[in-house]
């Protein structure tokens, strides 16, 4: 007698993998922290000084008390997820940027707007590039770059959705009006992304790193090198010393550039034109830092590859200089090949922790990266106007040129290579 063959057993499906979504989140909080806290102040230091008269160097003052606050809170940044939890942190960054934001529309005195600022940039920090890092790693490990580049992504997005929005909501509600809108609709919007999507750990879930299928065996890239840096050993370590260095440097030349890029370009370009290209820097910027993201190997040397995104910049320097603001071809070449380092800048210093750094220290190694890095560029704009000042006239070959400026850009990412080159772990 043959037994009958038993018919197939139903097998429970797997949930979908969160940490898409986790990414999704990350990208509007990416979107909002640099639309409001990066893109915003520079458009507010045109509304206030129009409207209330001030010097631009004493608003310019603030937009660096709001980086220098930033700088300050980041580096706690780690302490603060353990104790409250990003969640709850989110929230409360949120609220306290909305708020400053609120105080620079209507500060009626220097005090008041440097008052402001301080809150500004306390708050914006929480939706920040070690913020992004905080909520997205803990759902990656080989597929890090990937992820980390998409949501990277939405502070470039930032830049193309709310530069213009600023400008346009202003000139139709004024200042205060505008601000109270936009920060309203990004503050609920956060608060519920808070709830619902940073408050879900794998852990919680269920669910390994990367989707893989649970009781895969876990994936480690830490360097073997890599050893625990307790307290302040993290400052007496080479890796961390290099990294810190030469992001800096390479956060002061760019940042520095991008504040003048645009004023340089409008006597060769127009103002049209100029910003066209302003925008088509923020295109390269997304391609390059997704072109990293998707073809970087997991194993590949991360500092050697922020090496050669430095010197592509190095190469878009050396256009914008050799165009003598005259060139509108070589100042189109410049400002693509400047554009497409753009993003790496940012995603990249945390892939390289990733690998040089124990889990445990890699929070705390990249929100202090973070934070001298942002220290240091809170200055750069006001050293690149001091460098085209002192261009003598006989080096200028018309308006638009800044042979001064362009060479300290291509010097600095030079001197960022040479850091991160000499922190190599062989």
């Amino acid at each position: 007698m043959t037994r009958e063959p038993m018919p197939p057993q139903p097998t429970a499906a797997r949930p979908r993998f969160f940490g898409w979504t986790v990414v999704a989140g990350a990208f509007f909080l990416a979107m909002s922290g640099w639309g409001l806290g990066f893109y915003g102040p520079p458009v507010f230091l045109h509304t206030i000084h129009a409207t209330r008269g001030w010097p631009i160097s004493l608003v310019a003052s603030a937009i660096t008390v709001h980086y220098l606050a930033g700088a300050a809170t980041v580096a706690n940044l780690p302490a603060i997820y353990r104790r409250f939890g990003i969640p709850r942190a989110t929230k409360a960054g949120a609220v306290a940027l909305v708020a400053g934001l609120v105080g620079w529309s209507l500060a009626q005195s220097p005090w008041q707007l440097f008052v402001a600022a301080a809150l500004s940039g306390t708050g914006w920090i929480t939706l920040g590039a070690a913020a992004v890092n905080a909520i997205v790693s803990p759902w990656f490990v080989r597929t890090r770059p990937t992820a980390l580049a998409m949501a990277y992504n939405g502070a470039s997005v930032g830049g193309v959705v709310f530069s213009p929005l600023w400008v346009f909501a202003i000139g139709a509600l004024g200042f205060p009006a505008a601000v109270a809108v936009i920060g309203t609709i990004v503050v609920v919007l956060l608060w519920v992304l808070s709830d619902r999507v940073f408050s879900a750990t794998p852990e919680s879930l269920g669910q390994p790193p990367d989707g893989d299928a649970p009781g895969s065996p876990v994936v480690s890239l830490t360097s073997p090198r890599a050893r625990p840096l307790p307290g302040s050993l993290i400052w007496r370590d080479p890796a961390f010393l290099t990294l810190t260095l030469g992001t800096s440097l390479a956060l002061f030349a760019q940042v520095g550039l991008i504040a003048h890029m645009f004023s340089l370009m409008v006597p060769v370009l127009g103002a049209q034109w100029a910003g066209i290209a302003m925008a088509t820097a923020t295109v390269a910027a997304v391609t390059g830092r997704s072109l990293v993201g998707w073809l970087m190997p997991a194993d590949a040397d991360r500092r050697l590859v922020a090496s050669i995104s430095y010197a592509i910049q190095i190469g878009g320097c050396l256009a914008l200089m050799a165009g003598g603001g005259a060139s509108p071809v070589l100042i189109w070449i410049g400002v693509i090949l400047f554009g497409l380092g753009i993003g790496n800048l940012v995603s990249l210093p945390p892939l390289i922790a990733q690998v040089e750094f124990v889990k445990e220290d890699v929070p705390r190694a990249v929100a202090l990266n973070v934070a001298a890095g942002q220290a240091f560029y809170a200055f750069a704009p006001a050293a690149y106007g001091l460098a085209r000042e002192w261009t003598p006239a006989g080096w200028q070959a018309g308006p638009g040129d800044a042979p001064l400026v362009f060479g300290m850009t291509a010097v600095l990412f030079g001197l960022a290579i040479v850091a991160y080159l000499a922190g190599r772990r062989r």
